[in-house]
């Protein structure tokens, strides 16, 4: 994919780059600029969702950029409304035409509320057809995980959950490597809160690496073989989020780093019945 970033390699052997781009919250009028940004600073890897609005732009920037579409990977996800069997075929359809794709690299489920048993078989389907070349899952805590991978055909190839210093989920990654699963990370820096960027442990190792509190967190992921999707509207971020494969944290560096483990969200627990609900009330289309 790009030269400076590392694949992993799926359970069906599709290769991912390590670090990708993620859109989350870029307003969709930013978005193209955005992406196209992304992919001039070498990012290969895209992921986006049809709750964020903005697949329509990443499209775009990926049309304008004039890389092979085999060098690139994309990713895009399913939302709660339209869970179920015939729903998400058709809101599979819907997320290729906004993307201006003819397959897409990389479909997850979004939350696993609804349908989703129905969801995954219309993706095991569109695996099969040759639609997208690996399916996931998102926000499936190991419960919820087992569950879908006893009871079905084909494993997860990625689960995207939040993984950042403050919230590690060893264990989880842990299981998902006995089940097959890719550990991905959503909230890599977790929004800034916890004063990640000014964390005196993570500020000591950027001092000792000249490098950035942000790079550290990204290494240190890259390191625990974590896909990662940093987010930026600043190219000189973007920039320097892709740079770092020239350095290595130390065992010691590890280790303190997994010493700022809470083993809680910094944002919402999905196993809670209120944001379970709230989460299902929310539509992204008519």
């Amino acid at each position: 994919m790009s030269p400076q970033v590392p694949n992993v390699t799926l359970d069906n052997g599709v290769e991912m780059p390590i670090l990708g781009f993620g859109v989350y919250q870029i307003p969709p009028e930013e978005t193209e600029q955005a992406v196209s940004d992304a992919l001039a600073a070498g990012y290969r890897h895209v992921d986006t969702a049809a709750a964020y609005g903005n697949e329509a732009a990443v499209g775009r920037a990926i049309a304008a950029s004039g890389i092979p579409r085999d060098e690139l990977f994309v990713t895009t996800k399913l939302w709660i409304q339209d869970a179920g069997d015939q729903a998400a075929r058709t809101a599979f359809e819907r997320s290729l035409e906004q993307l201006g794709l003819d397959r897409l690299d990389l479909y997850l489920i979004h939350q696993p509320y609804g349908d989703y048993y129905g969801s995954w078989r219309a993706m095991q389907t569109l695996l099969g057809e040759g639609a997208v070349r690996a399916i996931g899952v998102s926000n499936f805590h190991p419960d919820r995980l087992v569950d879908l991978v006893e009871h079905n055909e084909v494993v997860p190839a990625v689960n995207q959950i939040e993984t950042h210093p403050f919230h590690q989920r060893r264990a989880d990654q842990d299981l998902m490597r006995e089940l097959g699963v890719q550990h991905e990370s959503w909230g890599g820096f977790a929004e800034g809160r916890n004063d990640l960027f000014t964390n005196p442990v993570l500020s000591e190792i950027g001092e000792a690496h000249d490098k950035s509190v942000a790079q550290v967190v990204l290494r240190w992921l890259v390191q625990r073989d974590v896909v990662v999707i940093p987010k930026s509207v600043r190219a000189e971020r973007m920039a320097q989020n892709i740079d770092v494969f020239d350095f290595t944290l130390t065992d010691d560096e590890m280790a303190r780093i997994a010493g700022l483990d809470t083993g809680e969200s910094l944002f919402f627990d999905h196993r809670d019945p209120g944001m379970t609900k709230t989460l299902g009330g929310v539509r992204i289309h008519d």
